[in-house]
């Protein structure tokens, strides 16, 4: 067994967890695109990183590759990771603003501006699905061809493997398969639709404070409501 801390709370582990499982025990909720608890972690989609602090310094692993250690100090939804996951979620959106599971995270996270040009694109990398296939199905019809900006996931020669079974497992489990519900032909990068307050504590701290979903202090006093805007102003201008 191991103890290690997470958002200040202790708990003690299993020896091969992974902060990610312990969070969860605790549950926390960190987000994930390119986890699944049937598949090996891969750590690909980095949205589940998280600060780990050593003495004075920290630094930003992901939480599905890190096994929990002992005296290993976490925070999750610090200032520095909540700013880091809504960088992802523009660059994904970005990537496929076509997917529902993007842009619900990027709601949810708080991502209210685009600053890249979309894509249009139907994959963001993750191996979800290639994972699937061969460690699931026991298949491996599908895999990754080319590196860097022409990696693709493809399959053998571009042609229909004989292990393929047509079962749809990489459909399912794909994060961008779902279309928003705005459709293929949306105005918009962005929803916008489904307006999710920030968290409120991050305005005063540097951690959140809890982790109701959804948070209920945001919901009755969300930092885009009128008068809570102005009070934050008004407590800028004091200082």
């Amino acid at each position: 067994m191991v103890k290690l801390r997470i958002n200040g709370i202790e708990v003690e582990v299993e020896r091969g967890t992974t902060v990610l499982e312990a969070a969860r025990f605790l549950g926390i909720p960190i987000p994930t695109l390119c986890h699944d608890d049937g598949l090996l972690p891969a750590g690909a989609c980095r949205m589940c990183v998280v600060e780990v602090f050593n003495g004075p310094h920290s630094k930003l692993l992901s939480a599905c590759t890190l096994p929990a250690s002992d005296g290993l100090v976490v925070q999750t939804h610090s200032a520095r990771v909540e700013r880091a996951r809504r960088v992802l979620l523009e660059l994904y959106v970005a990537t496929c603003p076509r997917s529902k599971t993007l842009q619900d995270l990027a709601s949810r996270y708080g991502v209210r501006q685009m600053r890249l040009e979309p894509k249009n694109e139907t994959c963001i990398q993750c191996g979800l699905c290639v994972r699937m296939c061969e460690q699931q199905m026991m298949a491996g019809a599908i895999g990754f061809a080319g590196r860097g900006a022409s990696r693709r996931v493809a399959r053998p020669f571009d042609r229909t493997s004989e292990l393929c079974r047509q079962c749809g497992a990489c459909l399912y489990i794909c994060p961008v398969c779902e279309l928003r519900c705005h459709g293929a032909n949306a105005e918009s990068t962005l929803c916008n639709g489904c307006l999710n307050f920030s968290t409120v504590c991050l305005q005063s701290y540097n951690d959140a404070m809890c982790f109701l979903d959804p948070c209920h202090a945001c919901e009755l006093a969300g930092p885009f409501r009128p008068d809570v805007q102005l009070k934050l102003r008004a407590e800028k201008s004091a200082k």
